[in-house]
């Protein structure tokens, strides 16, 4: 006799609310260790302003297990949003937490009239959203990136310039 499984349910994907921050500084923590904040996307973050309203978590029975923050940011003179950090707790990465996050922060941005989204991250993970660096070859980050995971969605153009606020 062969036992059923069942699927896990998918997360509850809630917008981020203030009182979520101590939690997901915690899962960013886990996730990435001390050495996130040497990245070149954390400077992006230092400067750029946050979009709560565009930035998600995800929820199963109570307890984050997945976080997606967006970015408002300027590429050269372009206007974008900047997605990141991108944390899943690691029994949920398999279930597909975080593509649910990234639909779901992409979806947002495009709704607000944002659709190009920046991003550092895997070219194999993020093309399933429509992310590239077809556009993206002359994007000057703040410090030191592989220019090979600088990924862009929703680029009608070549992207120019540095990341800016």
């Amino acid at each position: 006799m062969i036992a059923s499984q069942t699927a896990a349910p998918a997360p509850d994907i809630r917008f981020e609310q203030p009182h979520d921050d101590a939690a997901i500084e915690a899962l960013l923590d886990h996730a990435f260790g001390p050495g996130r904040f040497a990245k070149s996307s954390e400077r992006v973050r230092e400067f750029a302003e946050f979009r709560q309203d565009l930035s998600f978590c995800a929820w199963d029975q109570g307890r984050l297990v997945g976080s997606v923050r967006m970015w408002k940011i300027r590429i050269g003179d372009t206007p974008a949003i900047f997605l990141g950090p991108l944390a899943v707790q690691s029994e949920q990465r398999k279930a597909g937490a975080g593509g649910l996050l990234v639909a779901r922060a992409c979806q947002a941005a495009e709704a607000a009239g944002s659709p190009l989204v920046l991003l550092v991250g895997d070219a194999p993970y993020f093309r399933r959203f429509g992310f590239s660096a077809d556009e993206t070859r002359a994007v000057l980050m703040p410090g030191p990136v592989d220019p090979r995971r600088v990924l862009a969605r929703g680029a009608s153009a070549p992207l120019v310039g540095k990341v800016r606020a």
